[in-house]
């Protein structure tokens, strides 16, 4: 479990601000941290006219690394007249 719990915590980055928390809470809160990553990226794509399913999965296990990605993407270039 403290092993689940030292993942989670780097990919979420939620070890490097709390790296006391006990496992079970490190759990809990990076998966939390992970769902809301997925949720915004989900709606900064759709908003980028980007299809927002695969940035939302990406989102979920990228976390804060694919929402900046996002960020720096921009706007989806379509082609006019589709």
């Amino acid at each position: 479990m403290e092993t689940m719990a030292m993942i989670l915590g780097v990919v979420s980055g939620l070890h490097f601000v709390a790296p006391d928390l006990k496992p079970d809470v490190t759990i809990a809160t990076a998966v939390a941290m992970q769902i809301t990553y997925a949720i915004v990226c989900r709606i900064f794509a759709a908003q980028r006219s980007r299809p927002p399913g695969p940035w939302l999965i990406a989102g979920f296990f990228g976390g804060i690394v694919v929402f900046v990605a996002l960020l720096i993407a921009g706007e989806s270039q379509t082609a006019e007249g589709d």
